[in-house]
């Protein structure tokens, strides 16, 4: 029963590590934001890259948690 397991949880384990990755960016980028923001002249130009850099990698997330969570038709 282990060795039906193996190559299943395989694809599972690889997702949750890049999962914790693009979380860890997502957090960096957030206070890469607020750090710009705090500072007395802001520049807008690069906040706005790094929003938008923050929020493709929601989509990923979101998109790999997705994934992982069973379609269970009820």
């Amino acid at each position: 029963m282990n060795d039906d397991e193996g190559p299943i949880s395989m694809p599972n384990i690889e997702v949750r590590g890049r999962l914790l990755q693009l979380r860890q960016r997502h957090q960096d980028l957030d206070a890469a934001v607020a750090a710009l923001e705090d500072q007395p002249l802001l520049d807008q130009l690069q906040i706005a890259r790094l929003k938008k850099q923050k929020l493709l990698l929601r989509d990923e997330i979101a998109q790999l948690e997705n994934g992982l969570t069973p379609n269970i038709i009820a």
